[in-house]
């Protein structure tokens, strides 16, 4: 992936996030048979956002991430 399509997959995973926290925050109605599972997005969206932060980060600066084993 390049620049540009990693910095709109991040966007996206943000926004994402951004939605879900807003969706957990509302408050609870009774009698509602069912709610969207926002904290199961919101974590998954944060695992991606971490992902393609560390690509972004080894394309901008040309160093491949190799971890603490560094192989």
């Amino acid at each position: 992936m390049d620049l540009p399509t990693t910095a709109t997959a991040f966007g996206a995973a943000a926004a994402l996030f951004g939605l879900s926290v807003w969706l957990d925050r509302r408050p609870y109605v009774p009698g509602k048979p069912w709610r969207f599972p926002a904290r199961l997005v919101m974590a998954l969206s944060l695992l991606v956002m971490l992902v393609l932060g560390a690509h972004i980060v080894s394309l901008v600066t040309g160093k491949p991430f190799t971890g603490r084993a560094g192989f």
